[in-house]
């Protein structure tokens, strides 16, 4: 299959019971709901809502096109009730327009790489196993995070590791990385690089010394910040009033950007002081989670992926 070998996938949503109470009352008090699941996957947080709401209907996004197939075939009894639309998730508005909508009554964003990316050995997401250096989530377009190692100017690479991975030890990674040009062709091959980058007292805490090089080169590969910067004001747009938005975070630089979209949404425009909410200048949406919510100990157990994970929900509560 295009995009990668069929794996054995074992999809364990995060969050999963979490997500459909957070979802639920949008849902239920809708005629005929429409929730967007911008980040499909392999379609666990959809096969549940569909599950448990007959009347819904669910408008899949995901660039992977090999997470679309694995969808398509676990959602299959659905047929009618869910759309399936191979794009990146910024194009929010694009894919409602396609889909003859308007206004949604939800939406949810699963952030980050899905176990199957992790768990396939030709895509370079992880990097506890040997494998070519692609990292693209949509592997039919864009540069590969070989490319970048091999073509980017050491400032680019200083920026990135930085900015993306919030690497301490870039300018000497990056500078490792100009001296190896051509000699990095796999994931394994990286990771040795990375680990004789950085003086050893450092690499004994915080896990693999690598995961922060290997999170700035996919984010910068897949768009991941901008796409984040576009996509989460289209999705609080399009919600009807009662409508929900619901987004899992896995890193702090995802959750910054939820957060700061949040916060500019709740504001009110009342001057301070005042004691009552001036006419028409409440907040129109409200978070309906106490900050960032994170796994329980025992999802971890279960899922030790869910570890990192940092919810956050929000309702609108006029148009």
């Amino acid at each position: 299959m295009k995009g990668g070998e069929m794996v054995e996938v074992k999809h364990l949503p995060v969050a999963l019971d979490r997500c459909i109470e957070l979802l639920t009352p949008s849902i239920a008090n809708s005629k005929n709901p429409v929730i967007v699941d911008a980040t499909l996957g392999l379609g666990g947080h959809s096969f549940e809502l569909l599950s448990r709401f007959p009347q819904l209907k669910i408008i899949g996004i995901d660039r992977d096109d090999t997470a679309l197939n694995f969808a398509k075939s676990r959602l299959e009894k659905f047929s009618g009730r869910v759309t399936f639309n191979q794009a990146i998730f910024s194009a929010f508005s694009e894919i409602l327009k396609l889909n003859h909508l308007e206004k949604i009554d939800g939406a949810i964003f699963d952030l980050g790489v899905s176990s199957m990316q992790l768990d396939s050995s030709d895509r370079g997401f992880s990097y506890a196993k040997a494998a070519p250096l692609d990292m693209r989530m949509d592997q039919s377009k864009g540069i590969t995070a070989q490319e970048v190692i091999n073509t980017y100017e050491k400032s680019d690479l200083i920026r990135i590791l930085r900015e993306y991975g919030e690497e301490r030890f870039a300018n000497k990674i990056a500078e490792n990385l100009i001296k190896n040009r051509g000699l990095i062709n796999n994931s394994s091959q990286l990771v040795e690089l990375v680990k004789n980058s950085i003086p050893a007292p450092a690499r004994r805490i915080g896990g693999n010394p690598a995961k922060r090089t290997f999170q700035a080169l996919r984010i910068e590969v897949n768009g991941e910040l901008k796409a984040i910067e576009i996509a989460i004001p289209a999705a609080l747009a399009a919600l009807k009033v009662g409508g929900r938005l619901v987004v899992l975070s896995y890193q702090s630089l995802e959750d910054k950007i939820v957060k700061k979209f949040f916060n500019e949404a709740t504001k009110t425009n009342t001057p301070r002081g005042l004691p009552v909410e001036l006419p028409n200048s409440g907040a129109k949406f409200k978070v309906i989670t106490r900050g960032s919510e994170t796994a329980s100990q025992d999802e971890i157990l279960k899922n030790p992926r869910s570890q990192s994970l940092r919810l956050r929900a929000i309702e609108r509560l006029a148009a």
